[in-house]
């Protein structure tokens, strides 16, 4: 796929160059356009700043989000044939949460290549794990967009069956509040939860959201998050230790 005239993604230097062509180095990537990925390095708080009109890697790490959840979904039904649908739910939830995707994040020393702005950076956001977790998803569709599925998903598994194995073999536990408050309605036939965003406090580039959930005609929260999905999640976390299933 070309470029898209729409994007508009930042410059990219002889040093920066260098920088996205190290990435590709590392993970055995290949781009015809290395644009793709400098976007999806782009913080909300970088096209903030900057002087001239930039794109951030907000629309990348939506694309990216639906591709990695295929592709894991993809992996586990053909790997793991004696598992039912509610545990691959599960696991897919946990690999794909914010919490395992901020640790590759890391193992990959991805906030070396992150643009964000000054503010931000002070405010430590090249760790912050809602940052690690969104520039992940975005790099997987930079992937997807500029190589295809196939590089995509060999991207993607280069890292998600470690993610998967650590998980089974009991190295990790992500706490998934979500799955957890689903899978206890779901066993009493009762309503899925519903989450509902109902505020949201900050500038562009650092907003702080709230979200309530329903559960059984009753609203937990709200509860707070940097991003809609761990603002979730601490809804369903609200629900939990008030139903006396979590503390």
């Amino acid at each position: 796929m070309n470029f898209p005239s729409e994007f508009n993604a930042p410059q990219i230097s002889a040093k920066r160059e260098g920088e996205l062509l190290s990435f590709t180095k590392e993970h055995d990537l290949v781009f015809n356009d290395l644009r793709f990925l400098n976007l999806a390095f782009t913080h909300t708080s970088y096209a903030n700043e900057s002087k001239v009109h930039v794109d951030d890697n907000e629309k990348l790490e939506f694309l990216g989000d639906s591709v990695l959840g295929m592709i894991t979904a993809e992996y586990l039904f053909s790997s793991f044939k004696k598992f039912h649908e509610g545990e691959f739910s599960k696991i897919k939830a946990i690999v794909v949460s914010e919490d395992s995707l901020s640790e590759v994040a890391n193992r990959f020393s991805l906030d070396r290549f992150l643009l964000i702005g000054r503010g931000e950076e002070i405010q430590g956001g090249k760790k912050k794990k809602a940052i690690l977790a969104d520039a992940m998803e975005a790099v997987i569709a930079a992937v997807y967009l500029d190589q295809g599925l196939d590089a995509a998903r060999k991207y993607v598994l280069s890292f998600i069956r470690d993610q998967v194995d650590r998980f089974l073999s009991d190295k990790v536990s992500y706490k998934d509040y979500k799955t957890t408050l689903q899978e206890y309605l779901q066993k009493r036939r009762k309503d899925l939860p519903l989450y509902s965003v109902v505020g949201h406090d900050g500038p562009d580039h650092a907003q702080e959201f709230k979200v309530e959930v329903l559960v059984m005609g009753k609203k937990y929260g709200p509860a707070k998050g940097a991003n809609k999905k761990s603002a979730e999640q601490a809804a369903a976390h609200m629900a939990l230790v008030s139903l006396g299933l979590a503390r």
